[in-house]
């Protein structure tokens, strides 16, 4: 064959080669995440179902007892079912390991469709609102976020949807709590002590509630529960049934009529307290610097009564432009103008436009008109704080151009207020509130600039980065956990009254206090946190910290006591025979009767002094004492926030310990696996056997139904039985010597897995993880930008890791990775959205 011949036809072959390889690129199966599927159920589901379910899911004998023969298209019928297969397909659950599985683009394209579907189905009958739980947030394939991906798969530059925020509960609190009480302001050489600007805490029963004038009180009848029923005082109107995980989701909270009527009722009140002070509430005589002045006025019993209360003639409330108006001889427009403009930052953050100024104007004038000066401003400035940016931070960029990608950028103060909330509870300080009105929030640079500043900036309190760590950890828990009296008791700690949930309220006080230790340094942030051998301590912690005895070393405690007594006894007798006639109390260095603790064997947690913020509300001068040391935990027992008791016990129940609950935690928020919803069908209870070991009446869960979720968990918290259900230390349980073993399973590291010997092997492992950092990272994701990543979110996250990474696990770096992020800055605008809020 001649040479031309020959490279005429390569030349030919080549072309066909190239040809029917991009033919079939093209023909290939592609994927664009956040694209809706436009399918049918003939079209997208049922080969699907065909091909990789009906096997084990057909009519016959199907695999627990679920048939998906006749499922037919998602409708309000059969989405309960819907939804578990989501679940199953979206979890690589089904098809079975063993199975012919589906492509990548393939399961991904059918979750997504299911999805749609369900959200169409469910419209009006409450909606379809699982993908956006943050506890399903691990439902994505956490290789994908972080790996590589097929190359069919083509992402979209990442947004945030144009949304209403509902402002939390704590927010909503501190805002009010700002117009009629002072808070102390930050002194620098304590750092630790509460703020002003720091959340508004519970109180001692565990209840968010805004008390009135609690700066001036100075003396009262009874203890802190009396006092506290005695307080004027108003609780959180928003609240949410979540009592695990992230909340810090838009669409969590609400506003129904209901809750529209307390809020006006709770203006009111804060309303004429920004205008009398006590007055709106006591009686003239109980405001007085002498108390014994008004003795004679407080006689019998008044505990948990509205008179039992003093208050200093001290002003100390902010006096506003509220309190001018009604101050004034009349009311005129520029005083009323003052008072609404006042209120109206004051709450939603930003000054009102012209606009708004005149509509609350108008209001309020024409109440005054109607009720007189007095009441009249009551009820016209009330209904500012049922505005809507006083209930909600919106994002939905109304204004500007939206780029190639249908996104627009926030700005000015949507993206001022966006950048204060991710920080903080109070308006924007000095420094962003100028950056806002002089139009420099509006770029990227100008979002870091404020982002480092903030961070930077001790004297700027920032809980919400502390809130974001409460909530990931879940260690605030503890006090609220109720506990049998009797199991309580058997732990070793003092089940007497409230005694219990006291320690464990300020257990989390003393946590969030470490963490901010931590977060000082700001070096390895997730891998201090997780093996720190130091404890912020106080009174309590040397019993919750110590080491629970067997039987045996009880009796040797109890033994000990006795020989110690029968020797004072021997002691004093021949004292008393060496003195005649002289009373025993005049002994010098007489023995005292021994406070011996034989359950426990405490720790001894010394060091230096250092102060922590209460977690609850103390009243008048102080209930609490807030100093507490920074001590070295016992060698060998304890490594970490989840070995400290505040955590243990936030993962307990009223009478055991909770390995499922503990190990779950563990495989969602270190390991990045994700567990199914419980079926209705399944009896989800353990045996009723108090004198049989956890691990040995959690043999239910290792029956075929259950085991294939429950290997997710339980071996990741079995390994926490080295300490019992109010924290301590043990090493027997039932006189048995407590096993410890567990084992990480298919965690997606093979570095990850295998058997551990306790939980400090456990943590030990999972803290040197680079997919636990990542796991954290999407954690931090979801926090601050309020909803589940996606697939799109993929470069966010890799960045934002690697700044972390970077900078020595910088969690400021972290965080000014986020929060200059697309997803932070950029929002996709919604007909719905803006429907929703018109």
């Amino acid at each position: 064959m001649s040479k031309p011949l020959a490279t005429r036809r390569c030349r030919l072959l080549t072309s066909l080669l190239v040809f029917f390889t991009f033919g079939s690129v093209a023909k290939a199966e592609t994927y664009t995440p956040g694209q809706p599927i436009d399918q049918d159920y003939s079209a997208m589901a049922e080969a699907f179902l065909a091909d990789y379910c009906i096997d084990c899911h057909g009519e016959s004998d199907p695999e627990g007892d679920l048939s998906l023969e006749n499922l037919g298209p998602v409708d309000d019928i059969n989405a309960s079912i819907w939804t578990s297969v989501w679940a199953q397909v979206s979890l690589r659950e089904m098809p079975p390991p063993d199975m012919s599985q589906p492509e990548v683009i393939k399961r991904l394209k059918f979750s997504d469709w299911i999805v749609g579907e369900l959200s169409r189905a469910m419209k009006d009958k409450g909606g379809f609102h699982a993908h956006r739980d943050p506890n399903k947030g691990n439902f994505l394939d956490h290789d994908l976020l972080f790996g590589s991906l097929p190359d069919a798969i083509e992402l979209q530059p990442t947004s945030s949807p144009a949304r209403i925020w509902r402002v939390t509960p704590e927010e909503h609190i501190t805002r009010l709590n700002e117009l009629i009480n002072t808070e102390p302001e930050y002194d620098p050489s304590k750092p630790g002590l509460r703020t002003h600007g720091d959340a508004v805490p519970t109180n001692h029963g565990g209840e968010l509630k805004l008390y009135f004038g609690v700066d001036r009180i100075i003396k009262w009848q009874g203890g802190t529960v009396a006092y506290a029923t005695s307080v004027k005082s108003v609780p959180a109107i928003l609240s949410t049934a979540r009592d695990h995980g992230l909340e810090n989701y838009p669409d969590f909270y609400t506003v129904n009529s209901a809750e529209a009527t307390q809020i006006m009722g709770i203006a009111s009140d804060i309303i004429r307290y920004m205008a009398e002070g006590p007055l709106s509430i006591a009686e003239p005589y109980q405001i007085t610097d002498d108390p014994n002045s008004i003795a004679n006025k407080m006689k019998g019993d008044l505990r948990g009564l509205p008179t039992s209360l003093v208050y200093s003639t001290k002003v100390l409330r902010p006096l506003t432009p509220v309190y001018d108006l009604f101050e004034s001889d009349e009311s005129n427009e520029s005083n009323q103008r003052a008072a609404v403009d006042f209120l109206f930052e004051a709450l939603t953050f930003r000054p009102p436009t012209k606009a708004e100024s005149d509509t609350y104007v108008e209001i309020l004038d024409q109440s005054i008109e109607k009720l007189g000066k007095k009441d009249g401003a009551v009820l016209g400035l009330s209904a500012i704080f049922l505005d809507r940016d006083a209930l909600f931070r919106p994002e939905l960029v109304e204004k500007g151009e939206p780029d190639s990608h249908g996104r627009v950028m926030l700005r000015d103060w949507e993206l001022g207020l966006a950048v204060n909330h991710a920080l903080r509870y109070l308006q924007p300080d000095d420094g962003l509130r100028s950056s806002i009105v002089n139009g420099r929030m509006r770029t990227r640079d100008d979002v870091k600039r404020e982002v480092v500043r903030m961070l930077e900036d001790d004297n700027i309190r920032k809980p919400r980065i502390l809130r974001f760590f409460r909530e990931y950890f879940d260690y605030d828990l503890a006090g609220y956990i109720c506990k049998d009296t009797r199991a309580l008791g058997e732990t070793g700690v003092n089940n007497k009254g409230v005694a219990h949930y006291n320690a464990m309220f300020e257990a989390t006080a003393s946590t969030d206090r470490l963490i901010e230790l931590i977060l000082a340094e700001d070096t390895e942030v997730l891998k201090r946190l997780l093996t720190t051998d130091k404890v912020v301590a106080g009174k309590y912690d040397n019993v919750y910290f110590g080491k629970q005895r067997s039987r045996e070393e009880m009796a040797a405690s109890v033994a000990a006591e006795k020989a110690a007594k029968n020797n004072a006894a021997i002691e004093l007798a021949a004292w008393k025979k060496a003195n005649p006639g002289k009373d025993p109390a005049e002994k010098q260095n007489a023995p005292k009767k021994p406070n011996i603790n034989h359950a426990v064997t405490e720790a001894k947690l010394t060091g230096p002094d250092i102060f922590a913020r209460v977690s609850r509300r103390s009243f008048g001068r102080g209930s609490m004492k807030p100093e507490r040391v920074l001590a070295t935990v016992p060698e060998g027992e304890r490594l970490g926030i989840l070995t400290h008791p505040s955590w243990l016990v936030s993962h307990s129940d009223a009478m055991d310990n909770h390995a499922i609950r503990r190990g779950r935690w563990l495989q969602e928020r270190l390991i990045g696996g994700a567990i199914p919803d419980v079926p209705i069908t399944v009896d989800a209870m353990l045996p009723d056997e108090p004198r049989t070991t956890l691990r040995e009446r959690m043999r239910v869960t290792r029956e075929d139904y259950c085991w294939t979720c429950h290997r997710k968990m339980d071996p990741l918290g079995l390994p926490f039985e080295m300490y019992n259900h109010a924290g301590l230390y043990r090493e027997t349980e039932h006189r048995q010597p407590v096993d410890t073993t567990g084992e990480i399973i298919d965690s997606g590291d093979p570095t990850l897995d295998g058997k551990v010997a306790n939980a400090i092997e456990l943590i030990e492992r999972l803290a040197e993880s680079e997919r636990a950092e990542q796991v954290f990272v999407r954690h931090a994701f979801r926090f601050w930008m309020g909803r589940n990543e996606t697939l799109n979110d993929a470069p966010v996250l890799q960045a934002a890791h690697q700044a972390y990474r970077d900078n020595n696990g910088s969690m400021k770096a972290l965080l000014v990775s986020l929060l200059t992020s697309d997803a932070f800055l950029y929002r996709t605008r919604s007909e719905s959205a803006l429907a929703t809020t018109n």
